[in-house]
């Protein structure tokens, strides 16, 4: 059965009024980690798009760049997309239940952040009510204040570009800190550790745009404290 088959089942179960515990007793088997990302995907993205009140074609465009769905697929993940889109169960309670999956701070759940991002600014737009959604999923994530504010930095773009706050470091902290919170990031970053902490291979795209991002802030506060 495929990935999407599976998830469709198991988001359909919400249709049925079977509950939100259904759709992950559909998602036990092996890989239960690389479903459970997907599966959050969808369902905090559709719950998002409902924050504007609007899902747009970019939205849905942007969802199939984030998972690089192959064109076989296409119908089915549109399926799953419609199906999350009408689940009546709310963004918190998935929010919550991907959290107990991961673990408050794991990077798989800030991995999640950019992916909703990145949905969040397919249409150009980001309306007050997505930043509201996604600081709540943040909090939800247990996601540091810095590491929050240092993504959206990254994404949204009249946000803080200032490059200390898209490391998620302050201004007063020494550079041989800064430097090894950059490694940090550029080793969480990797492909290989991406993958192997549950994020599926299709995703991992997202990380070319991290490391771009991670190491411009880099050089540009190098070159700010060298001078």
């Amino acid at each position: 059965m495929s990935i999407w088959t599976r998830i469709t089942s198991a988001i359909a179960s919400l249709t049925k009024g079977e509950g939100l515990a259904a759709v992950f007793e559909h998602l036990r088997s092996p890989p239960e980690r690389t479903i459970a990302f997907t599966i959050a995907v969808i369902a905090l993205s559709a719950k998002m798009a409902k924050a504007d009140g609007l899902v747009t074609r970019d939205e849905v465009s942007a969802f199939r760049e984030v998972f690089a769905i192959a064109p076989e697929d296409e119908a089915g993940a549109a399926k799953v997309f419609n199906l999350a889109r009408q689940d009546v169960a709310g963004f918190e309670e998935y929010a919550m239940r991907i959290e107990k999956m991961f673990g408050t701070g794991s990077p798989t759940l800030c991995d999640l952040m950019e992916g909703l991002f990145h949905i969040a600014m397919a249409d150009g737009q980001y309306h007050p009510n997505e930043d509201a959604f996604l600081e709540r999923v943040a909090e939800i994530f247990g996601m540091e204040k810095a590491r929050f504010m240092a993504v959206r930095a990254r994404f949204v773009p009249n946000a803080d570009q200032d490059p200390y706050t898209v490391l998620g470091v302050t201004h007063d902290m020494p550079l041989e800190a800064i430097r090894k919170h950059y490694r940090q990031l550029v080793r969480e970053s990797h492909p290989d550790v991406m993958i192997a902490r549950g994020v599926p291979e299709e995703a991992v795209q997202l990380s070319q745009k991290r490391l771009v991002d991670i190491n411009r802030a880099w050089k540009e506060i190098s070159a700010r404290e060298t001078a």
